[in-house]
């Protein structure tokens, strides 16, 4: 089942109702659900979370309704609004390669392939991961420099890059557009 949120309301009670409904739950637990359901929503839009879960969420035996485990993920580019929750972030629980990239300003995402990919923009790293492919190889790495890169991130980009022992080549792909001068003019 899938319910839309309004983007300023969020979830309304009529909506968590229905849900519940919809779930088999009736009276007390039917109300129970719907509450959950729209604290649930709260916390995700309060939060500028990316996804908000509770799963499962159960019937006990002795008719309790329970949620056994739950999940948030919290949006990165948010965080700057919620330094509390940016205070929790605990880099042992992260990959190395991850951590180093964030400091560095960098967008880095691990794959299993063994091209590198250093480029400057979201859609030119899509591009040259096709062109990867479509020449029969796998990319290691999307690792987007963005726009306004340093020197020194740069630097950073070709270490994160090479410290994938996978990694057997690298393909630098940087737009030479004006607003994108500063990547080219770091690298």
């Amino acid at each position: 089942m899938k319910e839309p949120l309004h983007p300023l309301l969020g979830l309304q009670r009529y909506q968590a109702r229905e849900l519940a409904f919809k779930l088999g739950l009736k009276d007390r637990l039917a109300s129970e659900a719907a509450k959950l359901m729209l604290n649930l929503s709260k916390v995700f839009m309060k939060t500028d979370a990316s996804l908000a879960e509770i799963n499962p969420l159960v019937v006990t035996k002795t008719g309790e309704l329970l949620a056994i485990d739950a999940k948030i993920n919290f949006d990165d580019n948010s965080l700057f609004r919620h330094k509390d929750i940016e205070s929790l972030a605990d880099e042992t629980q992260e990959k190395p390669l991850d951590v180093r990239a964030k400091k560095a300003n960098l967008n880095y995402i691990a794959l299993d392939g063994t091209i590198g990919c250093l480029v400057n923009g979201a859609g030119l790293a899509m591009a040259t991961m096709d062109i990867i492919k479509l020449h029969g190889a796998e990319p290691a790495n999307f690792l987007d420099v963005g726009g306004s890169v340093t020197p020194e991130g740069a630097v950073e980009a070709f270490g994160i890059i090479l410290s994938d022992p996978k990694v057997k080549g690298i393909l630098v792909n940087i737009s030479t557009s004006d607003r994108h001068s500063s990547a080219r003019d770091a690298l």
